[in-house]
């Protein structure tokens, strides 16, 4: 239990898996959950049962009963979910990505930029432990200047869902870049201090969601073929920023190849390099002996529910009134690149960030 007891009431709009992954830590965290909304019966009857709270089948219920709201809808219906609750003024922790496109993340970010609430983006994997000392030494200029960020989030095999939303274009916007890839591109781009996007050059692939090795994998093959299975399982992407700072990114639900979660932040003084699953965490340099001298550092780090502490800041921040920017602009930004990356795969060319289409 939170040492701090959280006066606030707040609802969850989506009460899936993940909304419910978010109610569970909002009863440990002391903040009172005052109920839910989705549209499907089931998934209602299922929420109220195991919370014992009113449930509905329109949000705009909800909002009237509460101060605060987790959006963990599917992608597509972020827009009408997060902009109604902006406009009553509620303060919204929305799950990532933004939007399921670029246009509705623009429109979300607008609204965010207009409401009195306090708005946060899902992007919980910058509080874990391991992130969090990397980001501090950055901070402190022990890595000197970064020039450079590999970002793996690779999965051998974990397409998600048996004919879920995940896997349809018109609902998740994109397969593996926009659920995997909003991660590795907003902890690239936050370690890096957000720089300005300049170029990306990319290609998303759909190398086993449409064709006939997928049902031979065992891999939920009745998601196979176009009526199922519309968006990309891996991509490879460059991502140039200013100050030719650079990050070069693999993502992957299924590919022929081990799963890895590494992150190699390198600086002209040191790099660090960890496995954002995993929590290990190395750090390798250039001694004071000499060049040819080469230290590295093993750090043990202890594992800690991102998820948790990311719900504790938004409702701290809530309570002190924090002021701090949002990061819904930043949200906005690798929804920007995401684009790019889906139009320079779709187009065979770089894409300059900013540039009309």
């Amino acid at each position: 239990m939170s040492e701090r007891r959280m006066d606030i009431e707040a609802g969850i709009v989506g009460l899936g898996n993940i909304g419910q992954y978010h109610a569970e830590r909002l009863v440990d965290l002391g903040v009172t959950l005052a109920g839910g909304m989705d549209i499907a019966a089931e998934a209602r009857t299922r929420f109220a049962r195991r919370y014992d709270v009113d449930v509905y089948d329109d949000h705009h219920e909800l909002y009237d009963n509460i101060d605060a709201v987790i959006i963990t809808t599917p992608n597509k219906y972020h827009e009408e979910y997060a902009i109604d609750a902006f406009e009553r003024g509620l303060d919204v922790l929305l799950e990532k990505p933004l939007g399921h496109s670029f246009g509705s993340a623009e429109r979300i970010a607008e609204a965010a930029a207009q409401s009195d609430g306090l708005a946060m983006v899902g992007f919980n994997n910058r509080f874990a432990n391991t992130v969090q000392i990397v980001k501090n030494r950055i901070d402190r200029s022990e890595l000197g200047q970064l020039s450079h960020v590999e970002a793996n989030y690779i999965r051998r095999r974990g397409i998600p869902g048996r004919g879920s939303w995940f896997t349809r274009q018109q609902i998740a916007g994109g397969g593996s870049l926009i659920d995997l890839g909003v991660h590795a591109i907003d902890l690239a781009l936050y370690l890096l201090g957000y720089p300005d996007v300049k170029e990306v050059s990319g290609v998303a692939r759909s190398e086993f969601g449409g064709r006939d090795e997928y049902a031979y994998l065992d891999m939920w093959a009745d998601d196979a073929g176009p009526d199922g299975f519309d968006v990309d399982d891996s991509a490879s992407a460059f991502i140039r920023c200013a100050g030719n700072r650079t990050i070069s990114l693999e993502v992957a639900w299924a590919t022929n190849r081990p799963a890895t979660h590494e992150f190699v932040v390198r600086g002209s003084q040191s790099a660090a390099r960890f496995d954002l699953l995993e929590g290990d965490l190395s750090f390798h340099s250039a001694s004071n002996v000499g060049p040819d001298h080469l230290e590295d550092t093993s750090i043990e780090t202890r594992q800690n529910d991102t998820h948790s502490d990311e719900q504790r800041e938004f409702f701290e921040r809530i309570i002190d009134g924090d002021e701090r920017g949002s990061s819904v602009e930043e949200a906005l930004e690798v929804q920007r690149v995401i684009d790019g990356i889906y139009r320079s795969s779709e187009e065979g060319r770089t894409i300059t960030i900013g540039e009309s289409d």
